[in-house]
């Protein structure tokens, strides 16, 4: 499709259903130009669609963010997955999207909000940074064995 004049978008944020997985999938690995699908069992939007939401232009899905509030631990939240179309990037979707998961988040009494990286995705670190979050030292198989990660702790007060 190519740049999105932002004058011309009609955003719309929405809480995600199930069936929202399909295109998720679908879309993610061309977004990212490398296979991450993978990482989006449709366990997540089976189970925890009413904490995550996704971004539409008209009619077209643009953007999502996965998380969840941990049953386990009910002052914590997580952001599993987040992905924006690159055609609209850099108009602060994803902040929005995490803006909107923190509400919720308050809301429903979590005090922190967590993720992780690539400890190479240095983007990713740097939004993090930018939305409040700390960065924790490199962890060496945190998420899987021979993946350095680093995890993203935001506190609320």
């Amino acid at each position: 499709m190519g740049f999105v004049a932002k004058e011309k978008l009609s955003l719309k944020y929405r809480p995600a259903v199930p069936c929202d997985h399909h295109w998720i999938v679908r879309s993610v690995d061309n977004w990212w130009g490398r296979e991450v699908s993978h990482a989006i069992p449709r366990l997540f939007l089976d189970h925890f669609y009413k904490t995550s939401m996704v971004v539409e232009d008209g009619d077209r899905c643009v953007g999502f963010l996965v998380g969840l509030h941990s049953p386990s631990e009910k002052e914590k939240a997580y952001i599993h997955f987040v992905g924006i179309d690159p055609d609209y990037r850099r108009y602060g979707l994803a902040a929005q999207l995490y803006k909107q998961f923190f509400e919720r988040a308050l809301e429903n009494g979590r005090k922190v909000v967590k993720a992780i990286t690539a400890e190479s995705n240095e983007g990713s670190i740097a939004f993090h940074q930018r939305m409040g979050f700390t960065v924790s030292r490199p962890i060496d198989g945190y998420d899987r064995p021979g993946m350095t990660h680093v995890v993203f702790t935001k506190l609320f007060e």
